[in-house]
């Protein structure tokens, strides 16, 4: 595990070697807060976007929580992956294990944010999970196929701009479903996710080839169902689903009150798939449950 500087946010530069296809890769990760403090927020992000995403949420937290965010591999400042195939769900959880381990605490906390849900839901099943208590933003047990398809339809294809505005608005347009958010706050989601080339064009900080085994999956018809895994949950939980939500439905968030760990469940008006945890709202909801003595 290797430090480096303080960045404009306040966070340390850190990254851990892991282990993926027989190869070794970095994966990044962004720490805000004491690193000798035990009580650990392991936040982490969605597909396509990165740890930077988490600051403004690290911030509130403030000197009560260590906050870690990877940028899982092919995202942000961690490497690419040589073989696309290894972009799944199982690689990502045996990188978060490897940095659990790292961390050197006992327990996490665990908010994730779609992508990142899921992965604290497969970890917080696992016998001896070192989760103690996890907030899911957007994802479940039953994630719709229509949802699937449309998000399959624009990972990986337009990642290339030839300015900032047509980057900006690019960026926006794909992003309505996140819901309402200032000015300011748009353009932090947007810059958080762009990386200006020398020739003055702008790409996705994000692996293309990302989208190759997220469209393969597509190959399986129907929804995808993890009620097996929610229902070995114990930990407790927190499910914030956005009102406008094509992934997450309805029922099942409800569902998701009465079965495994009989999660809480708050919904957000006007948000769709998914929330980002930036506003100072859904921060507010995400620091109360993680102060809450449930």
């Amino acid at each position: 595990m290797t430090g480096g500087p303080v960045s404009g946010d306040g966070s340390r530069a850190r990254h851990v070697e892991c282990l993926a296809g027989g190869k070794l890769h970095r994966l990044a990760y962004r720490e805000w807060g004491d690193p000798g403090n035990p009580r650990v927020a392991v936040c982490v992000h969605a597909l396509t976007r990165n740890s930077r995403d988490f600051g403004p949420l690290a911030r509130a937290l403030g000197p009560r929580w260590r906050v870690v965010a990877p940028d899982m591999p092919g995202r942000g400042a961690s490497d690419r992956l040589a073989d696309p195939m290894l972009y799944q769900v199982p690689t990502y959880v045996a990188d978060a294990i490897t940095l659990l381990a790292r961390l050197n605490v006992e327990e996490v906390a665990w908010v994730g944010i779609s992508l990142g849900a899921l992965m604290g839901m497969t970890i917080a099943a696992m016998d001896r999970t070192p989760i103690r208590r996890l907030v899911v933003s957007d994802a479940g047990p039953v994630l719709a196929r229509a949802a699937l398809e449309r998000i399959a339809g624009y990972v990986g294809v337009a990642t290339s701009f030839p300015n900032y505005d047509a980057a900006f608005a690019a960026i926006r347009a794909i992003s309505e479903p996140f819901g309402p958010h200032s000015d300011d706050e748009w353009r932090f989601l947007v810059d958080n996710v762009l990386v200006r080339r020398p020739d003055g064009t702008w790409t996705l900080h994000y692996d293309p080839a990302i989208a190759i085994p997220f469209r393969a999956g597509l190959a399986v018809p129907g929804d995808v169902d993890l009620w097996s895994i929610f229902d070995a949950i114990r930990a407790p939980t927190l499910v914030l689903r956005g009102e406008r939500s094509d992934l997450l439905s309805a029922d099942t968030a409800r569902q998701m009150t009465e079965r495994g760990p009989k999660a809480e469940l708050v919904t957000l008006p006007g948000v769709g798939h998914a929330p980002t945890l930036v506003p100072a709202a859904q921060i507010e909801v995400v620091r109360a449950f993680l102060e809450s003595r449930r």
